[in-house]
C-alpha cells in the first residue's frame, strides 16, 4: 500500500470526498476536476486505488502535489471494504461519496452542505442527469413513485428502493461512526444497505436539483449483473427485516416484494420472456395491480418487448 500526502491536508476539514477507483483511468481526470472546481471549497480529497491495473496512477501523478489531496495505492479489496477505508481515513465531519466515473455540478458541495443544518439530519443527495459513456446526456422517462427523492424518515420508501444517487450523498460521518459503514460481505447494494440501516436512526434530505453526473452503460459497471444484483437485494432486505422485526407490516411487505418483480420482470424482460413472465405472476399473487397485469400480458404477447435499461 503506497499513500501520499499524509500530513499536509488542514485539519480539520468540513467535507471529507472519498473517491475510489478500480480500472477507471479513463474517467478520474473528469471526476476530480469536477471536485477542485467546486464553489466549497473547506474540503479533503481522498482517492484510493482499489488496485488498477490501467492508468489510473498516471493520472494521478499530475494531482499529487495538492496539499487537499491523499492518493492511496492498494491491492484489490473490494469496493466496500475500500470505501470503509476511505471513511476511516476522512477528517471531516461530513462524508461525501464519489464513483470515479461520475462527475459533480459546481455548486453541488455548497447547496448540500446547507441542509445539515438540523442535527437529526444525517444523509443529503441531490437528483442526477444520466450520461453515457460520452458525457452526453441521455433522456429519461418517468422514474415511478418509487424512486422520488424523499426527505425526513424515509425507511417506508426505501423498502421499495433506493432512490438516493451514491455519488450524489453526504454523510454525517457521525452517524457512521455511531451505526456502521458499508457491509463487506455484499457484493453489490453496499449503497442501499447502507441508507436502510441510517434511516432507522436520522432524516435525509435532498437538493431538488440535479447536482450529479452519472454515468451509466460503460463496460464493467457493477449494476449490469443482474443475477449478482437481484441476490444481493434479497440479502439485504431479508437482513435488515430480520433486525428490525418491528417494521414487518405484512400488507406493506406483500407491496415491496411485488414491486420487485415487477421491476425483476422488465429486467428480463427482452432476455428470458418466460422467466420475466414468471416474475410478473409472483407479483400478481402478491399483490393484484395493473402494473404487474400489463407487464405479464406484454412478455406473452407475440411481440418482443424491451427491458428497462440499468
Amino acid at each position: 500500500m503506497k499513500e501520499s500526502n499524509i500530513d499536509t491536508v488542514p485539519v480539520p476539514v468540513v467535507v471529507s470526498v472519498v473517491i475510489t477507483c478500480f480500472n477507471y483511468g479513463c474517467y478520474l481526470a473528469t471526476c476530480l476536476q469536477s471536485v477542485l472546481a467546486q464553489t466549497f471549497h473547506d474540503y479533503e480529497i481522498i482517492v484510493i486505488d482499489d488496485g488498477s491495473t490501467d492508468n489510473t496512477d498516471e493520472v494521478m501523478q499530475q494531482y499529487l502535489s495538492l496539499s487537499c489531496l491523499r492518493y492511496i495505492r492498494q491491492v484489490n479489496i473490494g469496493q466496500a471494504r475500500s470505501k470503509n477505508r476511505g471513511v476511516e481515513l476522512a477528517r471531516g465531519k461530513y462524508v461525501a461519496f464519489l464513483d470515479a466515473d461520475d462527475i459533480w455540478e459546481k455548486d453541488k458541495l455548497e447547496k448540500q452542505i446547507k441542509l445539515f443544518e438540523l442535527p437529526e439530519v444525517g444523509v443529503v443527495y441531490s437528483k442526477a442527469r444520466l450520461i453515457d459513456d460520452n458525457a452526453n446526456v441521455k433522456e429519461v422517462g418517468d422514474w415511478g413513485v418509487y424512486l422520488q427523492p424523499r426527505s425526513g424518515w424515509v425507511t417506508d420508501w426505501l423498502l421499495f428502493d433506493n432512490f438516493v444517487w451514491f455519488s450524489s450523498s453526504i454523510v454525517r460521518k457521525i452517524f457512521l461512526e455511531r451505526y456502521g459503514v458499508f457491509d463487506e460481505n455484499l457484493v453489490m447494494g453496499i449503497d442501499w444497505d447502507l441508507w436502510l440501516r441510517l434511516s432507522m436512526h436520522c432524516k435525509f434530505d435532498f437538493v431538488d436539483e440535479s447536482l450529479l453526473l452519472y454515468r451509466m452503460g460503460h463496460e464493467g459497471q457493477m449494476s449490469k449483473n443482474l443475477k449478482m444484483r437481484f441476490a444481493s437485494a434479497d440479502i439485504i432486505l431479508r437482513n435488515f427485516l430480520s433486525n428490525n422485526p418491528q417494521l414487518e407490516n405484512i400488507e406493506m411487505l406483500r407491496k415491496v416484494k411485488a414491486y420487485a418483480f415487477c421491476n425483476r420482470g422488465n429486467y428480463y424482460c427482452s432476455v428470458d420472456r418466460w422467466q420475466a413472465a414468471l416474475f410478473f405472476l409472483r407479483a400478481l399473487l402478491l399483490n393484484p395491480s395493473k402494473r404487474a397485469c400489463w407487464g405479464l400480458v406484454k412478455t406473452l404477447s407475440p411481440f418482443r418487448c424491451k427491458s428497462k435499461k440499468l
